[in-house]
């Protein structure tokens, strides 16, 4: 993985760089759905249980939380902004997103704490159905 620090422009390509990598030797589905947040929390899961520590895990880590955003972007209305200096550091990340209310989320961070804390008040996909600012999904995202 690139070690740069990632600007907005560049996390849908990281999500889908990550989705490719994660997908070539097994059938996991990450298909940008709310509901594949489970698998989310189950890879951070083995992570942990696997013994990995925050370094040995960074690129994973990272991967996983530019999906989450992405799965934010595609599902709830958000973009990816570049963090002002005061929201880097706040959140320790370059990137965020950005609801359609205007509130500042830090997917790459609720990673972290999940990887860090791996309590089920971490899940990732309570995170995304409890998240204030996110928009309705259209008629036509029912059945995916």
């Amino acid at each position: 993985m690139d070690r740069r620090a990632p600007d907005a422009s560049r996390m849908r390509l990281c999500a889908a760089a990550f989705v490719t990598r994660a997908t070539a030797r097994s059938r996991l589905p990450l298909d940008y759905s709310e509901r594949s947040l489970r698998i989310v929390d189950f890879l951070i899961d083995g992570l942990r249980k696997g013994g990995a520590d925050r370094e040995q895990a960074r690129d994973t880590l990272f991967g996983l939380g530019a999906y989450v955003g992405e799965i934010l972007v595609r599902r709830a209305g958000a973009i990816w902004i570049d963090l002002d200096a005061d929201q880097r550091a706040r959140f320790g990340q370059p990137v965020g997103i950005r609801m359609p209310d205007t509130r500042v989320w830090n997917p790459l961070g609720k990673v972290l704490n999940r990887f860090e804390a791996g309590g089920p008040e971490e899940s990732l996909r309570l995170f995304y159905l409890t998240m204030h600012g996110r928009m309705r999904r259209a008629p036509e995202d029912l059945t995916s």
